[in-house]
């Protein structure tokens, strides 16, 4: 995973308090103090704008990387869309400073994803520099159902909450099931890919491609190179791996298989085992890691054969009017799935 770290390059200036009228908990444990009443929340990277896009939509302060593009609006609330690009506090492209965020008027800030302690120091250095209480929440896999109800008790949001965490928990409980049949009988060695030339991928304990061994599969790079986050590798690495299937989030990669000598002479590509994950409006694997991989959990084990592709597009649109408040035709559904499974 890319390092999360803060970029608060303006002087030091503290928001005026709002009364603090309860405590909660976040994830890891601090005990924060915050508004009794929340309407407002400044999410720290996509991670955070999405779960709470899933919860509470009217709270969005906006979106940190940017706005949605017209391919994803589609499948998005248009009062949601048109939120305006607020700047991040986490990742590699950090746009946002204290008066940035202290412009918006939040209640509090949110972060979502680890929360080993060099992120707990994170969110404790923002809520300092901004006087505004800043709460991190787990964004392992695992945790999405008990996420949802400790966010939904933070914003008021106990019923939204609990449908969205019945929701994960099902999911869940059926990709467990899943994996399981699949180790039983014979785990599908997968090598993901990003970028158009498909050249980086996740390793064991990266939160981008934890859903690929969730599912039962088995991560080729994590295999070879071991524990870390995001990292290069070179064609070579890809023939001595040998894959079952490769699965891709970049839209660009699946021509560069077909143009480039070296990726269309491997295997799992003559065999047609390459799978494009959906990513609209937020990808099914990755990009960015958060509530969405669960549909990502719901495809798998169709792409592997463990489960027939009827009925997954009305799952996926039921999906979508649940998390993302806005049910697709099913012809669109379908357009998302035919390069994800293909013949």
């Amino acid at each position: 995973m890319i390092p999360r770290r803060v970029l608060l390059a303006a002087p030091a200036l503290v928001a005026a308090p709002a009364r603090a009228e309860r405590v909660v908990p976040d994830a890891t444990g601090r005990r924060i103090a915050v508004p009794d009443r929340v309407t407002r929340v400044f999410p720290a990277g996509p991670p955070a704008a999405i779960l709470l896009y899933t919860l509470a939509p009217d709270m969005l302060a906006g979106w940190p990387a940017r706005p949605p593009r017209p391919a994803e609006a589609v499948f998005m609330l248009p009062e949601a869309v048109a939120l305006p690009e607020i700047g991040r506090l986490t990742g590699r492209d950090n746009t946002a400073n204290v008066e940035a965020v202290l412009r918006q008027r939040p209640d509090l800030v949110l972060d979502y994803g680890s929360v080993r302690p060099v992120f707990v120091s994170l969110a404790e250095r923002v809520q300092a520099q901004t006087g505004l209480p800043t709460l991190l929440l787990d964004g392992a896999l695992p945790k999405i159902p008990e996420t949802y109800r400790l966010l939904g008790e933070i914003l008021d949001r106990r019923d939204a909450a609990e449908a969205r965490a019945a929701a994960a928990e099902r999911i869940l409980a059926e990709a467990v099931a899943a994996a399981e049949a699949l180790r039983a009988r014979g785990r599908p060695r997968v090598l993901y890919v990003r970028g158009p030339r498909g050249l980086e991928t996740g390793v064991a304990g990266s939160i981008n491609t934890e859903i690929i061994e969730f599912a039962g599969a088995e991560n080729v790079a994590a295999s070879a190179l071991g524990a870390g986050s995001l990292v290069q590798f070179s064609m070579e690495q890809v023939f001595a791996w040998n894959p079952d299937w490769i699965i891709a989030i970049h839209p660009d990669f699946m021509a560069t298989v077909k143009a480039d000598r070296l990726w269309s002479s491997v295997p799992a590509v003559r065999a047609g085992r390459v799978a494009l994950a959906p990513g609209l409006p937020f990808g099914w694997v990755d990009f960015p890691p958060a509530v969405n991989r669960l549909l990502g959990l719901m495809w798998l084990p169709v792409l592997f054969g463990l489960r027939p592709r009827a009925g997954l597009v009305e799952a996926v649109a039921e999906f979508h009017a649940l998390f993302y408040h806005r049910r697709p035709e099913p012809a669109q559904v379908e357009a998302l799935l035919r390069p994800a499974l293909p013949a």
